[in-house]
């Protein structure tokens, strides 16, 4: 780890290694740099507040060079005084140490005190602080780690890469080790040569996979470039860089399986179409796969939109077609007519055929069934797969957490979004009154979720009489296709203010004037659901508000009111990562890779675990390169 960051006025800097750093360092990424330990990118302008700096510093870059260095006021923005050269530390609390930069889960937690830690060397005990020894006539800090019977082991901060939080997605608290035995290296010993195992089943996986004729895509053509330069928004570096590797992997002769990670509204969407151009322009058909009609509406919306002018055919195939539509669409796709076909379930079903199908995007896969994934498999034998998804579900984030799956992250926001404020709140009339009238009051537009077709009308007559200057409409999927396409069509054009509806709304949809969010009885929604919902508003550079109406504390279980308590959290921006996380402590991991691998995990930690099957899937991998070459067959 650096021991400091320099910037000089001219100097070019690597923008993502620098944020790597700066969160290696101890800063915490705001919207707004306001106190000591803190950073924001938007732009072209990096601002930090340095550890001990009397006012926060502004990098105005260009590309990857810095033009100039400014102290600014961070009231008024005004700027103070320039700099030709900066120094820039670590910010240390006494809570959270400088350890989700090659720890699998240091953009997934934090370490507090009083947490369960795992040392490399000697186990499982409890952090309990950090503390300045006198070393060689110098004071060095040590992290203190207290192991069992109160025996403590002082980490110096040069070997705090030894040091993981300790998570098992069990309910039982851990059991820590007595310093210095051996049960610890047996364990680890015996975890270690059944992970080797795994990871050989694991690459024999891949090998089979890359024994495939997969289809090497072309380069990019000018019409590729022509179609990128439509993106409307600023491309983020995040989305450049996934780009990137979903293009290498497409024109590599082995089949892609790839997973975009990336916060709701960050862009994913924006990926995968430059993935479908890309399929289209070597004659290719792609399908998308999307859980919801609504979804499925609005990507045919946006891929159609973007696409004009470029001899592409985009089709849809969901029950907002009639029979007869969904028959010519099928019969198309079947002749190839259709280039991009885009839908629900439906276009598992057995009567739908590609004449020659190279591309296949998933848009949150942990919102299909069993039945669905299982030809979910069959489309990853025959195509490139692109998995997009906001919060991974525990298989998937473990399997790209321990390397065995290719994983682009896309964490930078895109430029000016602001949080979204978060209130858990009981229900209350006149908050919901006053929350609906300031957004109607800057022409905005309001979603009120509840989740019960039953009384859905009932609960719109009410919001109808705490807002009667208001459009009202209801929405759910109970309804005909085409009236809820109607509604929400009406919706997006701003024609209807306030939108009571189903969590039809949860996946995807993005209505930018829609900035004020209203759930009933949030505490019957899981953590990562709760989390899409939010991601409902805040699609552009203006404050957005998120109420959860909850049931009284008493009434809450204990596993809802630790979804709420993460949920408040986790409400800054890139919080997605966060949430998934703590939604697998809050569940558990449940049948990861069988009971064998969840007894391993509880005994290890599930970093360590990871970082361990790793290494053995690194270790086999050079074996059998030294023995075969690099060709993943040979697996």
């Amino acid at each position: 780890m650096f021991e400091s960051l320099e910037f000089l006025v001219g100097q070019k800097v690597n923008i993502d290694q620098v944020l790597q750093t700066l969160v290696a360092f101890g800063y915490t990424r705001a919207t707004k740099v306001f106190r000591e330990g803190e950073f924001a990118l938007r732009g072209g302008v990096l601002d930090i507040y340095p550890a001990n700096f009397e006012v926060p510093l502004r990098l105005d870059l260009d590309d990857d060079t810095v033009l100039a260095i400014h102290g600014f006021d961070p009231i008024s923005a005004e700027n103070i005084d320039e700099h030709s050269i900066v120094l820039v530390l670590p910010f240390k609390t006494s809570s959270k140490s400088v350890f989700s930069s090659d720890v699998p889960l240091n953009n997934f937690v934090d370490i507090q005190q009083g947490d369960y830690v795992v040392h490399n060397h000697h186990g499982i005990g409890r952090f309990i602080g950090i503390k300045e020894f006198d070393v060689n006539t110098s004071n060095k800090e040590h992290l203190i780690i207290e192991y069992k019977d109160g025996d403590k082991l002082f980490v110096p901060k040069h070997d705090i890469h030894l040091v993981q939080k300790y998570v098992s997605f069990t309910k039982r608290p851990a059991r820590l080790h007595k310093l210095g035995s051996k049960e610890w290296l047996a364990t680890r010993r015996a975890v270690e040569k059944k992970l080797r195992l795994l990871a050989a089943e694991l690459l024999r996986t891949q090998a089979l996979r890359a024994q495939l004729a997969g289809f090497s895509f072309s380069k990019d053509n000018e019409w590729q470039k022509e179609f990128e330069n439509t993106f409307p928004y600023k491309e983020t570096p995040d989305q450049a860089k996934s780009t990137m590797e979903t293009k290498s992997d497409m024109e590599s002769a082995r089949p892609m399986d790839r997973l975009i990670c990336g916060d709701v509204g960050y862009g994913k969407t924006e990926v995968a179409m430059r993935a479908a151009f890309k399929a289209v322009m070597d004659h290719k058909q792609v399908a998308i796969l999307v859980p919801t009609t609504i979804l499925a509406e609005q990507h045919y919306y946006n891929f159609s939109k973007r696409l004009e002018g470029f001899p592409v055919k985009v089709g849809m195939l969901s029950r907002f077609r009639t029979k007869l539509e969904q028959k010519m669409i099928v019969k198309e796709t079947s002749e190839g007519k259709v280039d991009i076909v885009i839908g629900t379930h439906r276009l598992l079903s057995k009567d739908v055929a590609f004449k020659d199908l190279g591309l296949v995007i998933i848009d949150e896969e942990q919102r299909f069934g069993v039945k669905s994934k299982e030809k979910l498999k069959h489309f990853r034998l025959l195509a490139d797969v692109m998995t997009l998804t906001a919060t991974p579900i525990p298989r998937t984030l473990y399997m790209a957490l321990s390397g065995a799956r290719d994983m682009s992250v896309i964490s930078t926001p895109p430029t000016n979004r602001l949080a979204v404020k978060t209130q858990i709140i009981g229900y209350d009339e006149e908050i919901i009154q006053e929350a609906i009238k300031r957004e109607l009051a800057r022409h905005g537009q309001v979603f009120f979720l509840h989740n019960r077709v039953d009384n859905i009308d009932t609960i719109a007559n009410n919001i109808k009489k705490l807002a009667p200057q208001a459009r009202v409409a209801v929405g759910h999927g109970q309804m005909s296709g085409r009236l809820l396409e109607e509604i929400m069509l009406k919706f997006l054009k701003h024609e209807i203010d306030i939108l009571v509806c189903t969590t039809i709304i949860e996946s995807g949809i993005d209505v930018p004037m829609a900035n004020t969010l209203i759930v009933n009885r949030a505490d019957k929604f899981g953590l990562a659901d709760l989390h899409q919902l939010r991601g409902r508003v805040g699609r552009l550079d203006i404050q957005a508000y998120a109420y959860f109406i909850v049931q009284k504390r008493e009434l809450q279980s204990e596993i809802s009111r630790q979804r709420l308590r993460a949920l408040e959290k986790h409400s800054d921006l890139g919080a997605g990562f966060h949430i998934a996380f703590e939604d697998l402590q809050i569940r558990g991991a449940g049948n990861l890779l069988g009971a064998q691998q969840h007894g391993f995990i509880t005994s290890i930690g599930f970093d360590l675990y990871c970082r361990l099957l790793k290494e053995s899937i690194e270790h086999l991998k050079k074996e059998v390169e030294t023995k075969h070459g690099p060709h993943p067959a040979k697996y």
